[in-house]
């Protein structure tokens, strides 16, 4: 009995481990295999996205560097413009510096009596007064203390920064008033302290004096600014050699407001035109010289006085010595 029992039991337990195989079999045929079902499909292939994106990576890198380069230069501009404001502060604060204090003229006076003894005396007023009677004078008379028996008159101009900048106007006030104590010459010359003519045109010759050629050669001054090296020497020189002419009464008027110290010294500006402006038998030299000062380096501090005086010194000598006068103004405006 008890051999069957465990038969019984075999059996059963096969049968029903062939029943499960046989349903996992089942399943597995009516089971359908399939492909996984993407969720969105990209328009794009993989590769041609990473090359897009490389492309407008190279793009902003281009434009990043363009905008570098375009910032740098106006950061280089920046500092330009920078350095020349500083530049232009500089040279503004110079210029206060130097002409800032409105009470120096006041001893612009006292400078030219001390250190030069400059004759004071305003040429507008002392001229215009002696004007009307200047042609019933005789030839050997002075008006304002200026010899006017001359027949031809040259001026000689300081055209350099300083009297161009800050005493040109006052420069034609006394140009006037010197033409007009000479009512009426043979020949009228204006030079630059370099030589140079105010009309090229009459270089070598004598500009006629009518009052058109006057007015011609005021208007002229008016814009006229050649190089200067503010030294009257070539000037004076030149005119001495191109102009003498022993039959000719000559004048020549020199205009200026500085001797520049590396010009040479005042002793051999003077021995040099002593030995072109020789004196003739009587005594006389071939041409007065006379000298109008314009104080403009007296209205600044001391240390910049000193071509000032070089140039009063050398003018009262040179005035001295060649039948001349040297007239210092007190003033420059």
């Amino acid at each position: 009995m008890a051999r069957r029992s465990t038969e019984t039991f075999n059996i059963s337990f096969l049968d029903v481990m062939s029943c499960g195989f046989g349903a996992i079999i089942l399943l597995l045929m009516i089971t359908k295999s399939s492909a996984p079902t993407p969720l969105e499909i990209s328009e794009t292939p993989i590769d041609g996205s990473v090359l897009e994106l490389q492309r407008q990576l190279f793009e902003i890198r281009g434009e990043t560097n363009i905008l570098n380069r375009e910032l740098n230069a106006k950061h280089e501009q920046l500092s330009q413009h920078e350095e020349r404001i500083a530049r232009l502060r500089r040279e503004l604060s110079t210029i206060n510096g130097q002409f800032s204090s409105t009470d120096q003229q006041s001893s612009v006076n006292d400078i030219l009596e001390g250190q030069l003894a400059l004759a004071r005396q305003d040429l507008t007023d002392e001229m215009r007064r002696l004007q009307i009677n200047v042609q019933d004078q005789q030839l050997n008379e002075s008006v304002g203390g200026v010899p006017v028996d001359s027949e031809y008159i040259i001026f000689i101009i300081d055209t350099s920064g300083s009297m161009y900048n800050y005493s040109w106007s006052r420069m034609l006030e006394v140009m006037v008033d010197t033409l007009d104590i000479y009512p009426e010459v043979k020949g009228i010359q204006v030079m630059n302290d370099m030589g140079r003519y105010l009309f090229d045109t009459f270089s070598g010759d004598w500009i006629p004096d009518t009052p058109a050629r006057r007015q011609a050669i005021l208007q002229r001054l008016r814009s006229w600014n050649p190089f200067s090296n503010s030294s009257p020497v070539e000037g004076i020189t030149a005119a001495i050699r191109t102009y003498y002419d022993p039959s000719k009464k000559i004048s020549i008027y020199v205009l200026g407001d500085e001797f520049c110290p590396g010009c040479g010294s005042i002793r051999q500006v003077v021995e040099t035109v002593d030995r072109i402006n020789v004196e003739d038998q009587d005594g006389n030299r071939l041409v007065r010289i006379h000298g109008i000062g314009f104080p403009v380096y007296f209205s600044q501090p001391e240390r910049y006085q000193s071509t000032g005086i070089r140039f009063a010194t050398l003018m009262r000598e040179l005035a001295r010595k060649n039948g001349g006068t040297f007239v210092g103004l007190n003033d420059f405006y």
